[in-house]
């Protein structure tokens, strides 16, 4: 496969396919295509595999199958936020 192909995606190409995603809806005629090019070296259906999977994560998260994580304030070093087990 051709760096950059198939289905792992890194950071910057699905800010870009967000960003895409943003600006062209469902409504936008050849929205795969024109996806697939604001992402670069991702296919038409690549692009619309990754946009499924994400419709599908979406749903399990608002149907209560993916729990929410819980969170803590930063701690006194200020590092962020940690995920945390049990509270």
């Amino acid at each position: 496969m051709a760096m950059g192909s198939g289905p792992n995606w890194t950071a910057q190409q699905n800010k870009a396919f967000e960003n895409a995603l943003a600006i062209y809806d469902k409504n936008t005629p050849g929205r795969w295509h024109i996806l697939a090019k604001a992402v670069g070296s991702k296919t038409a259906e690549e692009v619309k595999r990754h946009y499924d999977r994400l419709v599908e994560d979406v749903n399990r998260i608002e149907t209560g199958q993916v729990p929410f994580p819980n969170y803590r304030k930063p701690g006194p070093a200020g590092r962020g936020f940690r995920f945390v087990d049990d509270e």
